[in-house]
């Protein structure tokens, strides 16, 4: 992927890659969500963007580099994209969980309170789908930091929409997920947690597709509600999702539609 083509889409809304895209215009950016495989390129600039801001913070050992190296556990992944081609945030997602100790939150609460309860929480969750979102980062420009974590804290609840899950869960320290509760996500009445280290006091923060509106901000709820449609009226222009990423059209197809009228699609 390369700028040209990003500037295309940023102007015509064609879609990159096999992914999704498109523009927010309060950021001047495209936003794209991919699987590594599909768009390899933006995959390493995403991957290169997320090693360099946890190294900057002085938490790259929460990174899984292998993970990031070769996206084996990543169902999909979102990216900010600036007219000139460059990643300035994005999160990737693994899932569907299918047993708690599949997400690496357990291993963040191993030997600490509150392990059994992050067990329970995400077994109790598992038959609705739970996705883990993994090594977010946004860029440290001030003129445009809050606007673009509000894009990314927004993505979870699309990669749901595509997937037909239910919830989305991430950890992180509270400072960074702050932007998470923007967009409706809930901070899980679980003890904190010293990870990486001592510096930090990590929390678990759940999105839940059929309520999110109830605790998230109104513009947020807005902006999730108009890129909803567009990705949904890109999916049916396509062909459906089997025609743009077969993987994501399976784990849908898992198990019938789930929507109703007070979720998101």
């Amino acid at each position: 992927m390369n700028p040209v083509s990003l500037r295309t889409a940023a102007r015509d809304g064609v879609s990159l890659g096999q992914g999704f895209s498109w523009r927010d215009p309060d950021i001047d950016c495209t936003l794209v969500i991919s699987h590594p495989s599909a768009d390899p390129g933006l995959w390493s600039a995403y991957s290169a963007g997320a090693y360099r801001s946890f190294r900057k913070h002085g938490v790259e050992s929460a990174l899984d580099m292998e993970a990031l190296r070769s996206g084996a556990d990543t169902i999909m992944f979102f990216a900010v994209v600036d007219d000139d081609g460059e990643v300035v945030g994005g999160l990737r997602a693994k899932g569907p969980l299918r047993f708690a100790d599949d997400s690496h939150a357990v291993v963040e609460w191993a030997g600490h309170p509150g392990q059994r309860a992050v067990r329970n929480m995400i077994t109790d969750r598992i038959p609705f789908r739970v996705l883990e979102m993994k090594s977010g980062w946004v860029t440290d420009d001030p003129r445009r930091n809050r606007l673009i974590t509000d894009a990314v804290a927004r993505s979870g609840l699309h990669m749901l929409v595509i997937l037909d899950a239910q919830f989305c869960m991430a950890t992180a320290a509270m400072f960074a997920l702050n932007g998470w509760r923007s967009s409706g996500g809930v901070v899980a009445d679980i003890p904190a947690t010293p990870y990486p280290d001592e510096r930090y006091r990590t929390r678990m923060i759940w999105l839940n597709r059929r309520d999110f509106f109830n605790f998230a901000e109104p513009a947020q709820v807005a902006k999730i509600l108009a890129e909803t449609e567009l990705i949904i009226h890109d999916q049916h222009r396509r062909g459906g999702l089997a025609a743009i990423f077969p993987e994501w059209s399976a784990i849908a197809d898992g198990k019938p539609p789930g929507a109703n009228h007070s979720e998101v699609a």
